[in-house]
């Protein structure tokens, strides 16, 4: 059979191809499972048609038509996918709450940080039943340097506010890192997350206590509005390099470097999580709790703190709480 009689012959399938296409340029066109695969089966057909037409040298009229069909089809295959907000809004309320309430790295990072940092608080306070702890943890000089960072805490200008927050955003996110790096080599990340929790547990407890005065106030003050964003970053990130750690060891039937790529997958809604939780920490911490009691009183502050609460309560617990399955967020998005 000759060349050009056989492309006389698949001019149908083109018809179809077209028709396709002319549907899916249509806004929100839409085809079924059938018709795609319809659509990928005359694609590839019609390349090689293409290919035919240009090697047998057929008329030219022919040759374009086929390269214009084929570019149509391959832009349809492989457009840009439209922005739509549902599939974006389920993605961020629905996916990804369930995905991170759901995670076994995000509760044992949570439950090893708070029950550090309690445990280490509550010793740090008592000072008359476990003499020392703070100095072992903090130093002397540590403890001390502590206490008079806050002793005439009158506030910044704007302008230091400023450099501050920037300076928070550089520190938070030395932090964050920390805790996911070495957590991807999981002993070491354990080892990070565990010094963070002691430390800042310690800290609190020293300036909770009732002799640490008008320093122990100022403290209170200034760690109450942006604490819960802060706190629940270090956890977010430790768990988002623990998620990826375990992958080298329990590749689920997979290969190392295919469990590897499925746990980034996993870690990734982890990690944004807590960049954002940083980025809200540091603005708060840069402009919010530096401001003087007699402009910004504690109650406020404390109010502050209650509704980041409250945000991550519902964020984490009531949005996150499984109600379909997570397996796979949309293509869409």
């Amino acid at each position: 059979m000759k060349v050009s009689t056989l492309l006389e012959k698949r001019q149908p399938n083109w018809d179809d191809l077209e028709r396709l296409c002319n549907r899916l340029q249509k806004r929100r066109g839409r085809l079924s499972p059938e018709e795609v695969n319809r659509f990928v089966t005359l694609y590839r057909s019609a390349c090689a048609d293409l290919a035919l037409a240009s090697s047998y040298q057929l008329p030219p009229t022919t040759v374009d038509y086929l390269n214009k069909l084929v570019g149509r089809a391959h832009n349809q295959l492989y457009r840009g996918r439209d922005f739509r907000w549902k599939t974006w809004a389920d993605a961020l309320f629905v996916y990804t709450p369930q995905k991170i309430f759901n995670d076994v790295c995000v509760h044992i990072c949570f439950f090893v940080f708070w029950g550090l940092f309690l445990l280490s608080a509550f010793i740090a306070y008592n000072e008359q039943r476990f003499p020392g702890f703070a100095e072992q943890v903090l130093t002397v000089n540590g403890v001390d340097g502590l206490q008079s960072s806050f002793e005439d805490f009158e506030g910044r200008t704007y302008g230091e506010n400023c450099m501050m927050a920037g300076l928070y955003v550089w520190n938070n996110a030395g932090i964050g890192l920390k805790c996911f790096a070495y957590m991807i080599l999981i002993v070491p990340g354990f080892l990070t997350l565990t010094f963070n929790a002691v430390v800042l547990g310690t800290s609190f407890g020293v300036m909770f206590r009732p002799e640490a005065g008008e320093a122990g106030v100022n403290f209170k003050t200034f760690v109450t509005a942006h604490g819960p964003f802060e706190l629940t970053a270090i956890i977010l990130s430790a768990a988002a390099g623990l998620r990826i750690g375990v992958s080298w060891i329990k590749t689920g039937g997979l290969t190392r470097m295919s469990s590897l790529f499925k746990a980034g997958q996993d870690a990734l809604p982890i990690a944004l999580a807590a960049v954002i939780m940083f980025i809200m920490a540091a603005s708060i911490e840069g402009f919010i709790s530096p401001t003087p009691e007699r402009y910004m009183p504690w109650w406020i502050k404390g109010s502050i703190a209650v509704i980041s609460c409250g945000m991550l309560m519902v964020y984490f617990v009531i949005l996150g709480y499984p109600r379909r399955s997570t397996s796979e967020v949309p293509d869409e998005v």
